[in-house]
């Protein structure tokens, strides 16, 4: 008889816990879900804003390594030093609120990447002949790690392969033939 009355009783305690627990259960998958989808909502969010960002950080770049036929064929550029207007751009107040922008939205690596690049800028002597080469370099991976920050985590490509459509020589220097 007893071992009835404990069967019983746990019976009685498993139809009474069965419920209180499914209902936690219940609330915690949905914080849990809740939690999920705002991270993403809020991931959305910060992608469009990298991207602008990024457009902004890269612009400058964007001036300095295109052709300069292609510049000139641009009515509006006629008379306008390609090279001055990119380093007047990286110069102004703006370009320095998208460096901060960046510092504070991007991820870590792409932050560091940026710091690299800026930093071997920096320290380019004017009116010395400089080697485009390592620049280049830290340019293809601050490339990289803006294409791995927008999606595209498992990239296999590198620096040079970031290079190679803007760049005629990209294999050359890659090869070491340059």
């Amino acid at each position: 008889m007893e071992d009835n009355s404990w069967i019983e009783v746990l019976t009685a305690i498993g139809s009474v816990a069965t419920p209180i627990l499914v209902l936690f259960l219940s609330s915690i998958g949905w914080k849990a879900k809740k939690d999920i989808e705002r991270k993403v909502e809020l991931e959305n969010k910060l992608r469009d804003d990298r991207i602008d960002i990024y457009n902004q950080i890269l612009d400058p770049f964007i001036i300095l390594l295109m052709p300069e036929t292609a510049w000139r064929s641009d009515k509006k550029n006629k008379g306008k030093n390609k090279e001055e207007i990119a380093t007047n751009n990286m110069l102004s107040l703006e370009y320095r609120r998208y460096g901060f922008k960046l510092a504070l939205m991007a991820n870590d690596a792409v932050v560091l990447s940026y710091n690299n690049l800026m930093q071997h800028i920096y320290n380019i002597q004017e009116n010395e002949e400089t080697d485009f080469v390592p620049l280049l370099k830290l340019l293809g991976e601050f490339l990289v790690e803006i294409r791995k920050s927008m999606g595209n985590e498992s990239t296999k490509l590198n620096h040079w392969d970031m290079c190679e459509w803007w760049m005629s020589d990209a294999r050359k220097i890659k090869n070491g033939q340059l």
